[in-house]
């Protein structure tokens, strides 16, 4: 991909098009497409933009787990109410993703506002990059392409256990679709030796030895949450609906009951973490750093 930065320039309108200068817009019988973070998916945890852009898209593609999360909280009507009214709805799959991203192109062409809808924020193993490169392959940089944030899994497991990652963190993809292990375990050597803390995405794929590279340099004895369904609940896919368990490094790999699939992240702290707890439950808190009280 291929663009001009022009440094000191205005943040171009969400219809400009894309690539393009920033004073330039995309035709006016053109519409946008949206790619849509709505978080863990729950009422609370989905922002008043996402909320807003989906409810007014012509087309949303949406997976159907997402399409229930949108359901619960009104974002979306009723199913029988959805296929009488004017928003067409389309169930996007893991197989179909190159061709739904160029219905999504002609649909933008055609007039039509569409929601490409992503779990947590697009930006953090989401839809976004899918989006770009699919533009650039399909010579489809005349679509006007923009971007709703939204809370990614490891912030939402930061609220369910406390105060996680108030110093430096980092997160890892534990998915070898597109890079081999060599690469993974280089960044997870890298990221415990800087004594970052470090949320592990895609935790179904050998998470073992991702624990494993990360002991080489981080002692046992550090606190480790595993969290199925962070910010989801009783709504995820996780029977037991949202659960964490908190461990140390060294006992990590005992835990495979609790490292349920996609819904499953892992969150490694550092010799800085630790359990605090008060009159009610126990939380992880990773201190900024070096201050008490009179340094607020």
């Amino acid at each position: 991909m291929s663009g001009d930065a022009v440094p000191g320039s205005p943040l171009p309108d969400s219809r400009a098009a894309a690539g393009g200068d920033p004073d330039d817009e995309a035709p006016d019988d053109y519409g946008t497409l949206s790619v849509v973070g709505i978080g863990p998916g729950l009422p609370g945890e989905l922002t008043e933009r996402a909320r807003r852009v989906v409810e007014s898209a012509d087309c949303v593609i949406a997976s159907n787990l997402y399409q229930a999360f949108l359901r619960d909280d009104g974002t979306l009507p009723p199913e029988e109410e959805q296929a009488a009214g004017e928003q067409e709805l389309v169930r996007s799959s893991m197989g179909r993703q190159v061709e739904l991203a160029r219905e999504a192109f002609e649909r933008v062409r055609d007039g039509e506002d569409v929601a490409h809808v992503s779990g947590g924020d697009p930006n953090v193993y989401g839809k976004s990059d899918l989006l770009f490169t699919m533009a650039e392959a399909e010579d489809a940089t005349d679509v006007p392409i923009e971007i709703v944030p939204g809370v990614t899994a490891g912030l939402s497991l930061a609220a369910t256990l406390g105060a996680p990652l108030s110093n430096d963190f980092c997160t890892v993809s534990l998915s070898d679709k597109w890079r081999g292990w060599d690469e993974i375990e280089e960044k997870l050597h890298a990221a415990a030796t800087a004594d970052f803390v470090i949320v592990l995405y895609n935790c179904w794929r050998d998470y073992e030895r991702a624990i494993e590279a990360i002991q080489e340099a981080r002692h046992d004895d550090v606190p480790v949450a595993i969290v199925n369904d962070a910010g989801r609940g009783d709504a995820g896919r996780n029977v037991d609906g949202e659960t964490y368990t908190l461990t140390t490094l060294g006992e990590a790999t005992e835990h495979d009951e609790e490292v349920g699939g996609m819904g499953t992240s892992i969150l490694v702290g550092t010799h800085e973490t630790e359990v605090w707890e008060n009159d009610y439950r126990d939380y992880l808190v990773t201190p900024r750093g070096g201050r008490d009280v009179e340094d607020f």
